[in-house]
């Protein structure tokens, strides 16, 4: 163990936006262990000296215990997590089943409470202040007509709502938690949409790389007076009609 490098978790780590957040805390010097339903046969991630890889939903307590005694176990502190693990579906509202739902939810909100307080649990011990980070969307601050996410919304909504509720919790504590709320980015999810419909999804007519979204969680782990923030990368797109 190095005592001076920080540890951070980070979900939904196999590829695409995950990916690209572990490897941009690789490089800036952290530990990083990640997580993912497959993380270990990750194309685009190897286990190294700093990074650990663990498999699991995320959405299940057990795998969230799993992973916060690997950190600690492996590299002896939790310091900030990025729970970026999500599901996305688009339907009409009518359409959605049961199962939908539960899978949302499970992922989504579950995904989130269950790292997040074991994290917190730890930091509190630890007495040194943490981050938490977590992936919202653009979608839950303005729907877009002909986008019906009305359903996956509730969870991203719910995100940015208890993300602000526990920064003013835990404020004495120097433990924050912020959002990002990405618009269409170039990943996995979008891999068979057409690239010039996607573009007319945000008003600067772009659509935002991993890296975008990878710099700005970054960003708020490190802005040590920034908590309960909802920063949007989505090219203006939360701002309104246009």
């Amino acid at each position: 163990m190095e005592p001076n490098r920080k540890t951070v978790i980070v979900t939904g780590a196999s590829q695409g936006i995950g990916a690209g957040i572990v490897q941009a805390f690789l490089a800036r010097g952290y530990n990083v262990v990640g997580t993912a339903r497959s993380a270990t046969k990750s194309k685009e991630l190897s286990a190294s000296d700093h990074l650990a890889l663990i498999d699991g939903d995320i959405g299940q307590f057990e795998t969230a215990q799993k992973v916060a005694q690997l950190a600690i176990k492996r590299f002896g502190s939790i310091d900030a997590v990025v729970a970026n693990a999500g599901i996305f579906l688009v339907k009409p509202f009518t359409d959605y089943t049961p199962d939908d739902f539960r899978a949302l939810v499970s992922t989504n909100l579950g995904g989130f409470i269950y790292i997040t307080q074991l994290a917190v649990k730890q930091m509190l011990s630890q007495k040194s202040g943490g981050s938490i980070v977590t992936i919202s969307a653009a979608l839950a601050d303005n729907p877009i007509a002909g986008v019906t996410a009305s359903v996956p919304m509730i969870t991203k909504g719910g995100l940015n709502a208890v993300m602000r509720s526990l920064a003013i919790e835990y404020a004495k504590e120097h433990i924050r938690f912020n959002a990002v709320a990405p618009g269409v980015v170039d990943s996995p999810l979008h891999a068979e949409d057409p690239e010039d419909s996607l573009k007319t999804l945000s008003p600067m007519g772009t659509i935002s790389s991993v890296e975008d979204i990878a710099r700005a969680v970054v960003y708020l782990t490190e802005a040590g007076q920034i908590t309960g923030e909802v920063l949007h990368v989505d090219g203006g797109a939360h701002v309104g009609k246009w």
